[in-house]
């Protein structure tokens, strides 16, 4: 038998190192908090569960602003495509969508934890539920076991910290792998929330309240103009600001402004230029010309937004469409273009997609995952000062940083 291994933590990066580890010939057992074995990977995607990205591994570096640079060794040990035919070999189909974001066939993120399930149990894995870790015990400077939170105390010669970060706090991952790497003399990177719904400035959000816009284009600049971000999808609008896809990616961009001093301009209809747009309001306004301003776009803009729309162009709503003025029509036209609001935070940590922020990365080996400080201890996933934007990205660092750590053990 080989050498004795414990895992804390069964999220994908601690599935996937108990499960390498093993099939070296490794005593493994995987510790778990919670009753059940990958609880965020099942509200990843919105329950889709976008496991990795189609891209190549210069590709996953660059959609990693957080220390990609760390992860070249965890990439090429296992990549992208090692962790698909991984899946596909347990039975998981996959498929890949719009910007390379790769999902299980069924839609389902319950599928990707059966499929992880199955890997688990074929390689024999024992898998330990509601089993909380407290410490990380050393002699010398080694590991030599863990202390559970009920006293227990499991020997071993090498542990993997894979808790998770502090985001998503209901699924488990409560930061308690900070605090013991922190105890063991490790520099925790300041946590911020990455990922994360953006608050607004403008108190009329709260009027569009769950309106959902697709196929909008978004720019991000600071307050000279510059431009820091930009992208085109879709997002929804929430009582305290803006969220949905495009935002999310947006927020990891404006992360080192501590997400102020930055504007949002939302282009409601990026398939026409201003011209074009002109050109089609202005077909509207033959149509409706008997109408009144107010009740003249709704074929334009969703039932939600035009009251806000009417109130910031400063038209005045009762005002019947054949009398608008060419001026008044441009305004209309770049307030479409260009639906601008000023951001002024971000939620908390709490409900952010990732944590930005973590163990340093300059004490931990990149080619083994072994901290530079204490022997037999491993760092995987996020817990690490690692990150991503969304795309499928951030589940593949943990897949593959807990692979080369269970490869290294």
């Amino acid at each position: 038998m080989g050498s004795k291994v414990v895992v804390i933590g069964a999220g994908p990066a601690g599935i996937m190192a108990a499960g390498r580890a093993a099939d070296r010939g490794c005593d493994v057992v995987l510790l778990e908090k919670n009753d059940r074995i990958g609880k965020k990977i099942l509200i990843s995607g919105k329950g889709r569960c976008n496991i990795t990205n189609d891209t190549d591994i210069e590709g996953l570096i660059e959609n990693i602003p957080g220390n990609g640079n760390f992860l070249y060794s965890a990439f090429y040990t296992f990549s992208n495509t090692d962790l698909l035919a991984l899946l596909n070999e347990y039975g998981l189909e996959t498929k890949v969508e719009r910007g390379g974001r790769v999902f299980p066939v069924s839609d389902s993120s319950k599928d990707v934890v059966d499929t992880l399930q199955k890997f688990l149990n074929s390689k024999k894995v024992k898998v330990s539920l509601r089993s909380q870790v407290e410490d990380i015990l050393i002699q010398g400077n080694s590991v030599k076991g863990v202390l559970l939170k009920d006293g227990r105390e499991l020997e071993c010669s090498s542990a993997v910290l894979a808790t998770g970060g502090e985001s998503y706090p209901g699924t488990g991952s409560t930061g308690d792998g900070y605090r013991m790497a922190k105890k063991l003399g490790h520099s925790i990177v300041q946590l911020k929330p990455s990922l994360v719904p953006l608050l607004a400035e403008e108190t009329w959000v709260k009027e569009l309240q769950g309106l959902s816009l697709k196929n909008i284009s978004v720019l991000i600049t600071d307050k000279n103009g510059r431009k820091l971000y930009e992208d085109f999808g879709e997002m929804l609008f929430t009582h305290f600001g803006v969220s949905g896809p495009v935002i999310l990616s947006a927020s990891r961009h404006i992360l080192d402004y501590d997400f102020r001093n930055v504007k949002l301009l939302i282009d409601l209809k990026p398939a026409l230029d201003e011209k074009k747009l002109d050109e089609r309001i202005q077909r509207d306004f033959e149509k409706f010309s008997r109408k009144q301003f107010k009740n003249s776009l709704d074929e334009l803009l969703p039932q939600k937004m035009i009251p806000v729309v009417i109130e910031l162009s400063k038209i005045t709503p009762e005002k019947f469409v054949n009398q608008i003025t060419k001026e008044e029509r441009k305004t209309l036209v770049k307030l479409l273009k260009s639906f601008e609001l000023n951001i002024a935070g971000a939620r908390g940590i709490e409900e952010a997609i990732v944590t930005s922020g973590g163990v340093s990365v300059n004490e931990v080996n990149p080619s083994t995952m072994e901290s530079k400080l204490v022997k037999g201890l491993y760092f995987a996933g996020e817990l690490l000062d690692v990150d991503a934007y969304t795309g499928g990205f951030n589940l593949t660092i943990a897949f593959s940083t807990g692979y080369l750590a269970g490869s290294s053990v």
